[in-house]
């Protein structure tokens, strides 16, 4: 069962895919120098509307086994120690155990 904050993660993430094209296009407008001043402050006033979720550096990455925010591996997106158990228990594709 996903805990709290890693289905707030999930809700901030396709909140951010949603409304990514809008937000860009928003960026746009407000750094374009050729167009009118007031053009420009209204796209940044819708762009100042979007929900605090829809901002793409609000999502903060999380285990998805356990919520954990901290040491998680981005390519995985487990933290360290499910990794670590994954690995062994050989539940991850491509991961072993190196010697050497």
């Amino acid at each position: 069962m996903p805990r709290a904050r890693v289905i707030r993660d999930m809700k901030a993430r396709a909140t951010v895919a949603s409304s990514e094209v809008v937000r860009q296009a928003f960026r746009y407008l407000t750094h374009n120098t050729t167009l009118p001043a007031k053009v420009r402050a209204q796209a940044q006033l819708q762009l100042n509307a979007f929900p605090r979720d829809a901002r793409p550096t609000a999502i903060h990455n999380r285990c998805l086994e356990t919520g954990r925010g901290r040491g998680v591996l981005r390519a995985f997106r487990l933290c360290r120690f499910q990794f670590r158990l994954k690995a062994l228990e050989g539940e991850l594709p491509g991961v072993k155990k190196s010697t050497w």
